[in-house]
């Protein structure tokens, strides 16, 4: 079997083990690239020469018996909004086409010390805005399972090359639902952390109160493992929540024995199709019989959450991105006479059409005399939501819901619609307005052969609950079918 075919966690144990070498896995995972990146497009930047650098690093470690991590020798690909010093970091943008970061995300910094192997830098909706990795500057990213239809976004090329084998995992970022739509798209494992318990130092930013590091995978040891590393409090980052993270992976339990499990109606309904619900259900159906407890709870309506998410998003938004002006890094236009012609052309010229469309909602939310009318109800919408939470995580232990209103949509089909666009993310924002982690799992296919996802959310800090319910799914249908994108 190809080693590109294997799950971390399987290939982690085959290297410590020395049944293969960290440089034999690098090489498969290139291979595997060149055979398959021209019709998947995952990649804007690849690292091959750093990556094969690396793994001969980790071999020799090996060979001299030292003790290393769960994650050493392993293949992963990154994001490209996560800065990565030497190496370009674009957000795939032209406003960023040619920034080479002088320093790393605290994240990469954590997977150095873990010995990671870095395959690259992967496509995404330009700054983060999108649903679809349709607005990426450089190229569109095409989903595994039908290379006509689009893998999710904003984190597309993370989903799309660990389905697609052109990387083992992969580190992705969720502002409203960036890691586990396109998990769900592409049939992958994709978590959002809790607010706070990974840095945000170095992730150049869409919306700060919202945006999340996580991590994608094939297997939810996977994700474990991933975690394990990159959580933890970090000087750089005020956000970040000093306290005692587990290793994961190490503590993986697949019983569910009077778990009790939310099931919020609201969820199933609006937009849901037929076969996602009937999907989803199934899951639920499938805790019962191992046990678990199927509860009703109470959430918010997804197009209130869908409202204030835009609004404090762009709000954010167009305040992050002032930086970007021409003056200090990233791309200038050449054609300007003064100061103000250097801002209006540059902003005019190096970003795309969706980001300049979030910048002006932004801005004008945050004007006068529409600061009260919009962004402070948002504000105060979120308060409700966080509220109606921590109700509903008294009735239940965890929450189960779709993760999108439907599968992969092919390209161009909602480009022209940006509310239906926006709906693509209606029932993963409320996570990330209300600071909790959340997981999607595969948990079947639609009559059209494309993945379905299933969200389980937990309180603040329940990543292990999370991930072990996660896994009790996993271990109960035989793990996940990739079979269709690995061959």
């Amino acid at each position: 079997m190809e080693l590109y075919r294997l799950t971390a966690a399987e290939l982690s144990r085959m290297i410590r083990n020395k049944e293969v070498s960290s440089t034999e896995v690098t090489k498969s995972v290139f291979s595997r690239i060149k055979e398959k990146e021209n019709e998947i497009e995952a990649y804007v930047t690849l690292n091959e020469e750093g990556a094969l650098k690396k793994a001969a690093e980790v071999d020799e470690k090996i060979a001299r018996g030292e003790n290393l991590s769960s994650l050493a020798g392993i293949p992963v690909g990154i994001k490209d909004n996560i800065c990565t010093k030497g190496l370009r970091t674009t957000c795939s943008s032209k406003m960023l086409s040619n920034f080479v970061p002088p320093y790393n995300a605290t994240v990469i910094n954590k997977l150095e010390a873990a010995d990671f192997v870095c395959t690259g830098k992967l496509n995404m909706d330009e700054f983060a805005m999108g649903s679809s990795t349709e607005t990426s500057f450089f190229k569109k990213t095409k989903n595994p399972f039908d290379t006509t239809r689009v893998p999710g976004g904003s984190s597309g090329g993370s989903a799309a090359s660990v389905a697609s084998g052109e990387a083992i995992v992969a580190l992705g970022s969720d502002t409203g639902g960036s890691i586990r739509q396109p998990a769900s798209f592409c049939g992958v494992v994709g978590m959002k952390p809790t607010y706070g318990s990974v840095s945000r130092f170095g992730l150049v930013a869409f919306a700060s109160s919202l945006d999340q590091i996580g991590p994608f995978g094939r297997s939810v040891e996977d994700v474990a493992m991933l975690t394990s590393i990159i959580c933890g409090k970090d000087p750089m980052d005020t956000t970040s929540v000093r306290r005692e993270y587990p290793r994961f992976e190490d503590n993986l339990s697949a019983d569910v024995k009077g778990l009790r499990i939310g099931i919020p109606e609201v969820y199933f309904g609006q937009g849901v199709t037929e076969e996602v619900r009937q999907s989803v259900m199934k899951t639920a159906h499938q805790y019962e019989q191992m046990g678990a407890v199927l509860v009703p709870v109470e959430l918010p309506q997804p197009d209130y959450a869908l409202a204030a998410y835009y609004i404090i998003a762009c709000a954010e938004a167009s305040s992050n991105l002032a930086r970007f002006d021409g003056v200090k890094y990233g791309y200038r236009s050449p054609n300007f006479t003064s100061l103000e012609d250097l801002y209006e052309n540059t902003r005019s010229e190096g970003f795309g059409e969706e980001v300049k469309r979030r910048i002006m909602l932004g801005t004008y939310v945050l004007s006068s005399g529409y600061y009260d009318a919009y962004y402070k109800k948002a504000k105060f919408t979120q308060n409700l939501m966080q509220d109606m939470f921590r109700k509903a995580f008294t009735q239940a232990d965890v929450i189960l819901c779709p993760t999108a209103p439907d599968t992969a949509f092919k390209f161009g089909e909602n480009s022209d619609d940006q509310v239906k666009m926006y709906m693509n993310d209606i029932l993963t924002v409320t996570v990330n307005i209300v600071g909790l982690p959340a997981i999607s799992i595969p948990c079947g296919f639609d009559s059209k052969g494309l993945p379905i996802g299933c969200q389980l959310i937990g309180d603040k800090f329940s990543e292990q609950l999370l991930l072990n319910t996660a896994f009790a799914y996993e271990k109960a249908v035989g793990g996940f079918d990739l079979s269709r994108t690995l061959v």
